[in-house]
């Protein structure tokens, strides 16, 4: 019994193969690419709703906050405050956008699913993020005016850091942002233990709050929260950033991760995986 326990321990502690990292990530990706269209979009609002608690997080500390620390401590708090939306999801098993930048492209290039396939995936996944986004961007819409835990300018704060960009700052931002979501995926798969997957989880969108990087479901959530409760923002604004922001977590998640990881571990482009 001791020597199983201890058998088991090492095998936790034990990195994976990268081989066994792509095998896992293609069958996980072929669940969902077979899985049917309204359990998807479920999961996909069920993600969207969740990961509005990032925002509610960081208005709350900024609301709290704003008069009483210097702002580069303020801006770190809300850092750290970041990553909480992104372990419900994640751990919770929801559907993210810009974690199937990466996951849902892989078995395509391995031939295991179609190009047709996955754009049906994106599209799911995307609609049903924006969908539950807008949900709990109204509901931060109507907290401030109801007790003082939020304060309006709090919202039209986290905004204005993601929309005062030429074009281009966004798509590079959003590169970027797509990019750690990438390895977000692909790190949290080689974890075997949720307590290390926390961490990742926590250390990886750390940086992307930290960056005031361009995360195209987040955003989401912070602009249009702005949109309902800000003359100062409108939905101009809001397109900018939403379509920026999500071609560069696309291009960040796909070329920097999913070619890259897909070529290295792959050189021989031999099909693996169940599919």
């Amino acid at each position: 019994m001791e020597k199983r326990q201890t058998d088991l321990k090492e095998a936790l502690n034990k990195p994976k193969p990268i081989d066994e990292i792509l095998t896992e990530q293609i069958d996980m990706a072929m669940h969902e690419h077979n899985r049917s269209k309204q359990d998807l979009f479920l999961s996909a609002i069920s993600a969207g709703l969740d990961i509005g608690f990032s925002v509610f997080l960081m208005a709350v500390i900024y609301t709290l906050f704003e008069d009483v620390v210097h702002p580069s401590v303020l801006h770190v708090l809300l850092a750290w405050a970041y990553p909480l939306g992104f372990i419900f999801v994640v751990v919770g098993k929801s559907e993210l956008f810009t974690e199937h930048t990466t996951l849902a492209v892989i078995p395509v290039l391995n031939k295991n699913a179609s190009l047709k396939s996955l754009m049906i995936l994106w599209g799911i996944i995307y609609a049903g993020n924006l969908l539950g986004g807008y949900i709990f961007s109204t509901i931060l819409a109507v907290l401030p005016a109801a007790f003082d835990v939020i304060d309006s300018v709090a919202l039209h704060e986290l905004a204005q850091k993601l929309i005062n960009f030429p074009w281009h700052i966004i798509l590079l931002s959003g590169i970027l942002a797509g990019w750690l979501m990438g390895l977000l995926s692909w790190l949290v798969t080689s974890a075997q233990e949720t307590i290390s997957r926390i961490l990742i989880i926590a250390l990886i969108t750390s940086v992307i709050g930290i960056g005031g990087l361009h995360h195209s479901i987040v955003g989401s959530i912070e602009v249009f929260a702005a949109v309902l409760t800000s003359d100062a923002v409108n939905l101009k604004d809001y397109a900018h950033v939403q379509i920026w922001s999500t071609l560069g977590n696309i291009v960040g998640g796909v070329v920097f991760v999913a070619l890259v990881k897909f070529s290295h571990v792959n050189p021989r482009h031999r099909k693996i995986g169940k599919g």
